[in-house]
């Protein structure tokens, strides 16, 4: 994705409303007028979600190979790189929110669509065994199209990874939570990001497997409206909660209470 950005003038794609990108930037990039959620990128996310100063980022120096020497691909990687300042679609680390330690993953769908290569799965396996070891909370937003299929069967590996990894949280009694953001979709949704303890997720995201025109286009059948959006979701049991960007600080701290060991 290139990240949203609100220019002068530009309508709201939610409500048409116009706003000044400083006004959408103060109301944590959501539309003051009806609530549409921007896409954000994960250094965004630190600064409203963390305790300023408490994040602590570690498995900083993985970076994608080319497992299976597909042409082209570590030049999508140095431009992905570049794009999204990051070495991959994914950074872990450790903070606090209001006082209260916990282990923090944030995907970024500007780093080729948040695919989940062999980086991915290990920087969020490695973050869900920290948890697990040390007894703290894993917190993970995830925005992802799916696999990295130019990783091969290597990405798709990952789903396996990952999902052990959560087996391991449960294993410990450690709570695992997950916000699902716009999109969350392909081998991310078929993994790690449905066995949280607690599932979010923010307003009108895309939360599902393949997408609306290849299911339609698969069932030759017309689908509900908002078919596989956050609320849609809610209403059939996929998602336990929808919390508003502005809400999230305070309802990750009082989740952490609520699962905090006796």
């Amino acid at each position: 994705m290139s990240v949203e950005k609100a220019s002068k003038n530009a309508p709201c794609p939610g409500c048409g409303a116009q706003h000044s990108p400083d006004e959408i930037e103060s109301h944590l990039k959501t539309c003051p007028s009806c609530g549409y959620h921007y896409r954000m990128e994960p250094i965004e996310r630190i600064k409203y979600l963390t305790d300023p100063g408490s994040f602590t980022e570690f498995s900083a120096n993985l970076s994608s190979l080319n497992p299976i020497d597909l042409a082209g691909y570590e030049e999508k990687l140095s431009e992905a790189e570049l794009k999204a300042r990051m070495k991959d679609a994914v950074i872990t680390g450790a903070c606090t929110i209001e006082g209260k330690p916990l282990i923090l993953g944030l995907m970024s769908f500007q780093f080729m669509g948040g695919s989940m290569g062999s980086v991915v799965g290990e920087k969020v396996s490695r973050a869900m065994l920290k948890g697990a070891e040390e007894k703290l909370p894993v917190l993970i937003y995830t925005t992802s199209g799916g696999a990295r299929m130019q990783e091969g069967i290597f990405s798709l590996m990952q789903m396996a990874k990952t999902s052990s990894a959560a087996a391991e949280l449960d294993k410990a009694g450690v709570p695992f939570f997950i916000v699902l953001c716009d999109p969350t979709t392909g081998g991310v949704t078929a993994s790690f990001a449905m066995l949280a303890d607690i599932t979010i997720a923010e307003p009108g995201a895309l939360i599902g497997f393949a997408g609306p025109r290849v299911i339609e286009g698969t069932i030759r059948q017309t689908l509900p409206e908002g078919f596989q959006r956050a609320e849609f979701q809610l209403e059939k049991g996929f998602v336990d909660i929808i919390a508003k960007r502005q809400d999230q600080r305070k309802l990750i701290s009082n989740l952490i209470d609520l699962h905090r060991s006796k």
